[in-house]
């Protein structure tokens, strides 16, 4: 809620394409203190990657409760025209659900008062009609009767080997990275004396 991620995604580009262009560089001037200055930022990425990945596993639960209060408190705002109710009806459209639990869960919305449930519940729009959405009784046959949040874990939990595997390989990446510019600033620097 607090972070703004496009924001945050351009300062990490901007970040990752600022150390490459400074590797580049000390490998074109064959600096040996700059590739090391390299090394050190290399490994500072890569303890921030580390450490971002093993928080996202120890603290796994945590996300879990931030992602529900994340998504009730969507569904208890919506008003079908901000981005955080486009947000939630993509949700709904995309995995077929409703509600974060149920479809019951509209119930308690201010939105529900005056428009009934979304039409981004509906298993067929053309036989969802406004005043069927109204009654939950009616409602119950025409809309998506899974809730959201079991669905969006599920595909988590699914993915989650995949998930890890990336987040190391990208991690792991980065020692590859400090051990070549190690290597190219040690064989610069021995020939260097070679050559005096």
């Amino acid at each position: 809620n607090s972070t703004d991620v496009p924001s945050v995604l351009i300062g990490t580009g901007t970040m990752i394409v600022s150390f490459g262009l400074f590797g580049c560089f000390a490998a074109c001037r064959g600096s040996p203190w700059m590739l090391k200055l390299y090394t050190l930022s290399l490994l500072l990425v890569f303890l921030a990657e580390l450490v971002a990945s093993m928080s996202g596993l120890l603290f796994h639960r945590e996300i879990k409760d931030s992602l529900l209060k994340i998504y009730t408190n969507a569904v208890q705002n919506y008003n079908g025209n901000d981005e955080k109710s486009q947000a939630v009806d993509q949700v709904q459209y995309s995995l077929t659900c409703c509600g974060v639990k149920n479809y019951t869960d509209w119930k308690t919305s201010p939105y529900f008062l005056d428009h009934g449930i979304p039409r981004s519940c509906c298993k067929d729009e053309s036989d969802c009609n406004p005043q069927d959405l109204h009654n939950l009784t009616i409602a119950a046959t025409k809309v998506n009767q899974r809730g959201c949040y079991a669905l969006m874990m599920g595909f988590l939990e699914e993915n989650m080997g995949f998930i890890i595997g990336v987040l190391f390989a990208a991690t792991f990446s980065q020692v590859i990275g400090m051990r070549l510019s190690c290597c190219l600033s040690r064989f610069i620097r021995t020939h260097q004396y070679e050559m005096m």
